[in-house]
């Protein structure tokens, strides 16, 4: 026999919230494990847009990070003098810049995914025991049904 609807959607009203609670804090975890050279969260996001969607121009950026393209064309400059970016003209326009990353950023970024992985794996072996290993990987697939 199934919840009464208000006692099942109490239920899973505080199922989301710890999940995003627990959510938050393993984001945290993972977030400490990784040196950002005091980057901001806006840099950060920039560098990993250029690194997934390739080139981009600051316009393009501060569009999908919805900002002005003068506030991403400050961050866009630190992250330049930081070796982080380089631009060169647009093929198609030359009055625009298009920014990738650097061989630099490219190495910080693998760096960064290496040692939250390394945290991550010694959290789970040493953390849960093979049962739960298991049941881990059971709501991983959950989690992707949610996120996709």
């Amino acid at each position: 026999m199934s919840d009464p609807p208000d006692i099942a959607t109490a239920r899973i009203s505080t199922l989301a919230a710890e999940l995003r609670s627990t959510i938050g804090k393993l984001s945290r975890r993972l977030r400490d494990q990784t040196h950002f050279n005091d980057l901001t969260w806006t840099q950060i996001s920039a560098l990993y847009r250029l690194e997934q969607d390739g080139p981009a121009t600051v316009t393009h950026l501060a569009r999908a990070a919805g900002m002005r393209p003068q506030s991403m064309g400050a961050n866009i400059a630190a992250l330049e003098a930081a070796g982080f970016v380089t631009g060169r003209p647009d093929p198609d326009d030359g009055r625009q810049t298009m920014l990738s990353i650097t061989p630099a950023c490219e190495e910080w970024i693998r760096a960064g995914r290496a040692a939250r992985q390394d945290w991550l794996h010694n959290a789970i072996h040493t953390q849960l025991d093979p049962d739960e290993q298991a049941q881990l990987h059971r709501a991983i697939a959950l989690l992707n049904r949610l996120g996709d």
